[in-house]
């Protein structure tokens, strides 16, 4: 069986990649493998690393507002290349209400603060195979208070 290929990235000048390791560890341990691009990435070096390392989903972490300026243009970046690749944002800064809005972006699924280690690993697992299917009609919610 392939291993779910995760890309692990923080977009703008969001420096605190505390939570992006601990995530990055949790799906490691839970077999998967992953990608870690770090900090200080625009949309267009998230999009030329998913294309160059085939990955299944994409998963951002965010400590800090920025990822909201530079979604909708990795969003559009995406399906400029033709690339379906589930979009996970997560991070302290994700309410219930912005999980709304980032799913009615196109973000696949969305982990507030209180989101479990079991939680993320579902959500990759579910949207890795929904991604292998290329079945883009069934999407993840994880908001959580």
């Amino acid at each position: 069986m392939k291993k779910i290929r995760v890309l692990m990235a923080m977009l703008g000048l969001d420096q605190h990649e505390v939570g992006a390791i601990a995530v990055t560890g949790v799906l490691r341990d839970a077999g998967m493998e992953v990608v870690y691009a770090g900090r200080f990435n625009l949309p267009a070096a998230v999009v030329k690393s998913a294309l160059e390392e085939g990955v299944d989903v994409i998963g951002l972490s965010c400590h800090s507002w920025e990822y909201l300026y530079y979604l909708d243009e990795l969003l559009a970046l995406l399906r400029e290349h033709d690339l379906d690749v589930p979009v996970i944002v997560g991070g302290s800064v994700v309410t219930p209400g912005d999980a709304r809005i980032l799913l009615d972006k196109g973000v696949s699924a969305a982990f507030g603060p209180t989101a479990t280690p079991d939680e993320i690993i579902a959500s990759v697992r579910k949207l890795a195979g929904t991604a292998a299917e290329h079945d883009s009609s069934t999407a993840a919610c994880e908001g959580r208070e």
